[in-house]
């Protein structure tokens, strides 16, 4: 190691911005507007309190982390950046940036998980030694993988909707077409995560016919009773008819009396 770099290590130095370069490994892809407005006036009036962490490649500042605060230093106007300068191999490089973002909690599921991929790429990890790093566990890392099963555009369409991990936890139960048609009408109506999931269970398990239900015992007396009535107003000369209908959500029953019967003419 140059004696320059191996001095710098451990020590929080100003950097030019225009020399630091960004982090190949960042996986925050979206970065809010408003955020950086706001980080930018804050950086404005007492600076950048927390250092970015860069790593030396030759004489090349490369950042680790920080990469939300360089954005924002840069548009207050601010030249240099404070940065502490640490020693990190390309894949600790990368586990560094997602742990920092990881912390934030405000990292998008798509971003984590893709992250997560280039970090086991990267150093050639398996899933659980990738969970070790990230202090999780290898259920969750996994879980976190399955997110990638979306195909790239819908995961941009999921992120612009605001739609959250549980929406695409959801979507991934479902096989093309059926997770497309679903994605639309979600987008679409602004579905709620239960919304969602109840669409979802509709399509794997669809709802038979429903089965009318026999009648129930005092409905049935009721009935007797009726049919009983007309019997006896058949048997003194009215043409009563009754008709008795069941439909899925309704017990229907019609008695006609014709205005020509016999008995309603004295």
């Amino acid at each position: 190691m140059p004696l320059l770099k191996k001095r710098l290590v451990g020590q929080v130095v100003e950097l030019p911005i225009s020399r630091i370069r960004p982090n190949p490994h960042q996986p925050r892809q979206v970065f809010s507007e408003e955020g950086l407005d706001s980080l930018a006036r804050s950086i404005r009036e007492v600076g950048v309190l927390q250092p970015l962490t860069v790593v030396l490649e030759g004489d090349t500042p490369v950042l680790v982390a920080g990469e939300r605060r360089l954005r924002a230093a840069a548009r207050a106007g601010r030249v240099t950046v404070p940065c502490l300068v640490v020693e990190a191999e390309e894949s600790r490089s990368a586990v560094l940036a997602l742990v920092e973002n990881l912390q934030r909690q405000d990292l998008h599921c798509f971003e984590e998980a893709e992250g997560i991929r280039r970090l086991m790429e990267c150093g050639k990890l398996t899933q659980t030694e990738a969970a070790k790093q990230l202090g999780l566990s290898q259920p969750a890392v996994a879980n976190k993988l399955r997110l990638l099963q979306l195909s790239p555009d819908q995961r941009t369409r999921l992120t612009a909707a605001g739609c959250t991990e549980r929406h695409a936890r959801a979507l991934l139960r479902l096989d093309d077409p059926a997770r497309e048609a679903v994605l639309r009408r979600m987008i679409a109506e602004n579905w709620t995560v239960a919304q969602t999931e109840r669409a979802v269970a509709a399509r794997l398990h669809p709802t038979a016919k429903k089965r009318i239900k026999p009648l129930i015992r005092d409905i049935r007396l009721f009935f007797n009773t009726v049919e009983h009535a007309v019997d006896t107003m058949k048997k003194s000369g009215v043409a009563a008819l009754a008709e008795q209908r069941e439909t899925e959500d309704a017990y229907e029953y019609l008695i006609r009396i014709p205005k020509n019967s016999p008995a309603m003419h004295p």
